[in-house]
């Protein structure tokens, strides 16, 4: 995969979605925090879910201070290993209360001391809510870029450190919604939809499928 291939591939995804978005609903940076985190091993649609009716209730670190672990439980039972998540999004939020005065920091290492925020969680955060040039690599931007070989890695460190050493300035603040939509509907890791992908002439896998 060389340069021009690349500023190919990240020019057509522009081109097919200008303006990307992450799938996960909130209308602050901490709702935004909180779904990311409970995103771990869970749909963003399992999390939306959740989160309509838990952010009504409690959309501020000392709202969620104040329900308590068990009554933040309650509200995420239908998530993944919610028990845990409960007790580190409560820690989290007492930790902003004290530290941050309720607000969400915008400094990575403020971000990777709250609890259940590792480096994944504080790219997300820094790039939607404060338009850092992140790049958060989730499994489908892993198997995206080792895949199609835009950027090959044997662990995410590793490709999060050549995407952002390949990808050009231009690109970098939505490239890791583009790779993570592309990998959620057309890369998707049992049966890729090669026919169906406006990249396929680029992409260098060579188990390509018709669909």
């Amino acid at each position: 995969m060389n340069k021009s291939k690349r500023q190919q591939i990240l020019t057509i995804l522009r081109d097919e979605n200008p303006h990307p978005e992450t799938e996960l609903e909130f209308n602050s940076p901490f709702e935004l925090l909180v779904a990311v985190t409970l995103s771990a091993q869970s749909t963003d649609v399992g999390v939306n879910k959740a989160t309509r009716v838990l952010f009504p209730i409690a959309n501020t670190p000392q709202a969620i201070v104040d329900l308590g672990v068990e009554g933040l439980a309650s509200y995420i039972k239908t998530l993944g290993l919610y028990n845990s998540k409960a007790k580190n999004v409560h820690k989290a939020c007492q930790m902003l209360v004290e530290l941050h005065n309720g607000e969400v920091p915008e400094s990575r290492e403020a971000l990777e001391a709250l609890p259940g925020v590792g480096r994944k969680t504080a790219n997300v955060v820094l790039n939607i809510a404060f338009g850092w040039p992140t790049i958060a690599v989730d499994t489908h931007i892993f198997r995206v870029a080792n895949r199609t070989k835009f950027a090959m890695g044997k662990n995410v460190d590793q490709v999060e450190e050549k995407l952002l050493k390949v990808i050009p300035a231009e690109f970098k603040v939505d490239a890791h919604h583009w790779f993570i939509l592309h990998g959620r509907y057309i890369c998707t890791a049992r049966k890729p939809k090669c026919g169906a992908c406006v990249i396929e002439e680029l992409c260098e896998f060579k188990e390509k499928t018709e669909y």
